[in-house]
């Protein structure tokens, strides 16, 4: 019986397998968790940040995540989100994910002041039109 297990990871414009991984360390809601082969049926929420996996060959791999889906089953495990950064340099993982994360919520708070900018011109639509709004 093999000590290894398979990694799938999906995003929505890629994927990306890892085979012969001994162990797989990450973190959700309840905090820091690892999982090796074999281990028992297994699902939860990944929280944001980095995860890591070793290798047979004693390699680690780092996985930056915006959270996700972790789903492990059959000695795969299937990691399922929106996008992930990946290699061998925690320190690059961890920058590349902080500028993700700043990237989204530049556009999120662009976002935000297109609506509130479409709510105003409504509402002011709406008192042209001579219709009553609660205060």
């Amino acid at each position: 019986m093999s000590n290894t297990f398979r990694v799938q990871l999906l995003a929505a414009d890629r994927g990306q397998t890892l085979d012969d991984v001994v162990s797989f360390v990450g973190e959700d809601g309840s905090g820091s968790f690892g999982l090796m082969a074999h281990h028992v049926r297994f699902m939860t929420a990944l929280s944001f940040g980095l995860a890591r996996l070793r290798t047979a060959d004693g390699s680690w791999h780092y996985a930056g995540l915006p959270g996700g889906l972790l789903y492990f089953v059959d000695n795969e495990l299937r990691i399922s989100t929106r996008r992930y950064v990946i290699g061998g340099d925690a320190a690059a993982i961890a920058d590349l994910l902080a500028q993700e994360m700043l990237a989204e919520e530049q556009v999120l708070a662009q976002t935000r002041r297109k609506l509130r900018r479409l709510e105003a011109q409504m509402l002011e639509r709406m008192a042209q039109l001579g219709q009553e709004w609660p205060a």
